[in-house]
């Protein structure tokens, strides 16, 4: 290995020891939380609106979470109401990472459509990824996932990135993106944590 070499990777490595300093100081990932905030979808047509979401462990590796969410398609008379109930498995793969993966019932509920039909298909939704304590005030998670409609609505494929920043060991902001097709859809809110 060239001089030139040895010294940038010398350099690297010590530039990346806060990061692992920080990572190894980092707390447990916790399973046990409610959140809410501002929700907005990014589509044919542009909806915003509000949600409420939450996890509670029952067991060091298993988890039930839930979401409900209402929003209002813009220049529109119409609203929506999604919802979603599940459970997920956490497997640790590092003090501070987890493997996680998480299957859910989903219902989605726009009412009736001006011929009087019914719009509320039922569905469901698989996903895998990984979950981290990036820092003692940082979480980050990565998805990637899979939901179904059936004939009523359809299925896609799906992306979700997300960040909590804790100002206590309680309290932070947790933000999410969902992307699915060509639909982004968005959240930012307060999370309590214990």
């Amino acid at each position: 290995m060239s001089r030139t070499k040895a010294s940038l990777l010398a350099l690297g490595l010590t530039a990346a020891l806060p990061f692992a300093a920080s990572a190894q100081s980092a707390p447990a990932l916790s399973y046990n939380y409610v959140e809410g905030g501002y929700i907005a979808t990014n589509a044919d047509l542009d909806a915003d609106g509000a949600a409420a979401r939450g996890s509670v462990a029952f067991h060091p590796n298993f988890h039930v979470f839930g979401g409900f969410q209402r929003q209002d398609v813009d220049n529109t008379p119409v609203d929506f109401d999604e919802w979603r109930i599940g459970i997920g498995y956490n497997h640790a793969i590092s003090p501070n990472a987890d493997l996680v993966t998480r299957v859910a019932y989903e219902k989605f509920d726009a009412g009736r459509d001006i011929f009087g039909n019914d719009y509320a298909p039922d569905g469901y939704s698989v996903e895998v990824g990984l979950r981290g304590a990036l820092a003692p005030q940082l979480e980050g998670y990565a998805m990637a996932g899979y939901e179904d409609f059936g004939n009523f609505y359809g299925d896609d494929f799906y992306g979700r990135l997300g960040a909590q920043w804790k100002f206590t060991p309680n309290w932070g902001v947790s933000g999410d993106v969902k992307f699915a097709g060509g639909d982004t859809q968005w959240f930012v809110g307060p999370r309590f944590t214990w």
